[in-house]
């Protein structure tokens, strides 16, 4: 008999559940790197970082932009709060472009404006890979 290998995932955003499947891997993006899940891990509480969900599950593999939150993972449940999830065929390639041009077009100035362009370049950045993993 073969062992069950998936684990739950749900992602939850303030205005929708954008996610509720089975998976057999998921790697999402930690506040400072990258976090891997399989069945049977650990238990964990993560503060999330901007990047690229990535979720192997049956029939088919997806890719999730994250825009930060928490992450838990708990007896085979692992559950993202986030502010923005955004799945590859929900961002807008061109829009994306153009608001990551604009956030490097930026001017410097003190310390606030310098990390918020950081983190908006880290965004639109984001959200282009995972529309473009889905081409």
């Amino acid at each position: 008999m073969a062992m069950d290998s998936t684990f739950n995932c749900t992602v939850i955003t303030p205005e929708r559940q954008v996610l509720d499947t089975q998976a057999t891997f998921l790697a999402f993006p930690a506040h400072d790197g990258e976090i891997g899940v399989l069945r049977n891990r650990a238990p964990l509480l993560c503060k999330l970082g901007i990047g690229v969900m990535r979720l192997e599950a049956s029939p088919q593999n997806q890719r999730i932009f994250i825009d930060g939150g928490f992450a838990q993972v708990l007896d085979n449940q692992v559950t993202i709060l986030t502010e923005q999830a955004l799945g590859a065929d929900e961002i807008d390639v061109d829009e994306a472009r153009a608001a990551l041009d604009e956030a490097k077009a930026r001017p410097g100035g003190s310390q606030d404006d310098i990390a918020a362009r950081q983190r908006e370049i880290a965004r639109q950045s984001a959200k282009l890979r995972t529309a473009q993993s889905a081409g």
